[in-house]
């Protein structure tokens, strides 16, 4: 009987010592302080007058870009829209990077306004690598429909086609297959977190729809500060740089 009881009362302390435990481990737990998740960069929409949102994105030439690194310069960024519609090209995005490709080259637009220009596209590598690759082609169909071999031939509406493209595209750029230069980073923003913040992308905008950027223009001071902010209603209303380039004279190196 003693043996009984004995085995009893051993049985109850190492249980009681098991709960002392137990408890003593929860509270542990409890008090341990916790290891906050990290965060990803809220990215805030643009004010005019207020310092732009940070960010940081790869870029199609590799590696990252932080927006905070290029302090000290004016910034301009640019949203192509890329796509204007499931599976076209926009013709006037194809131009207007032509076009500041060869600003670029004659004006010296970087150099003469202290200023780093930024193509922001809401879409992968893969895309854009696509989207790069069709350029030459684009460009050259633009070509060809604001020089017909017979205009005299078109009737009303193929000439006021012609006369349209005259208007949108007054140069005649050409870029050679497999050599489109790359003189500005590229911003890959795929999944769109940036661009949405900013109210840049959109799934149907001007008549049509898929996923496409909305062509916008923001610059930035060499302090970081937001002095102009465009925000396209349509396709065809867009700053042309020669705008740009009196923006920038304001704002001053």
């Amino acid at each position: 009987m003693k043996t009984v009881m004995t085995i009893m009362r051993t049985a109850i302390i190492v249980a009681l010592a098991a709960g002392i435990l137990a408890g003593q481990a929860q509270t542990q737990a409890q008090t341990q302080p916790q290891t906050p998740a990290p965060q990803e960069p809220a990215f805030r929409p643009a004010l005019l007058e207020q310092p732009f949102p940070d960010f940081s994105l790869p870029t199609y030439q590799g590696g990252s870009l932080t927006l905070s690194s290029l302090r000290g310069k004016n910034v301009v960024l640019i949203i192509s829209r890329v796509y204007a519609g499931e599976g076209r090209y926009c013709t006037i995005c194809d131009y207007k990077y032509a076009e500041a490709v060869e600003v670029e080259k004659k004006a010296k637009l970087r150099e003469k306004y202290n200023a780093e220009v930024l193509f922001l596209f809401a879409f992968s590598r893969e895309e854009v690598a696509k989207w790069l690759a069709a350029l030459p082609a684009q460009l050259e169909k633009i070509k060809n429909g604001k020089n017909p071999p017979e205009p005299e031939k078109l009737d009303q509406q193929g000439k006021e086609r012609m006369e349209r493209m005259r208007k949108f595209f007054p140069l005649d750029l050409s870029l050679k297959e497999g050599e489109v230069p790359l003189p500005f980073p590229l911003l890959l923003d795929a999944d769109r977190k940036l661009s949405k913040t900013l109210g840049v992308f959109a799934t149907e905008w001007s008549g049509s729809k898929g996923d496409q950027g909305i062509p916008s223009v923001f610059i930035l001071d060499k302090n970081g500060i937001l002095q102009f902010k465009y925000i396209g209603q349509n396709t065809a209303d867009r700053p042309s740089y020669e705008y740009l380039m009196k923006i920038l004279n304001m704002i001053g190196r």
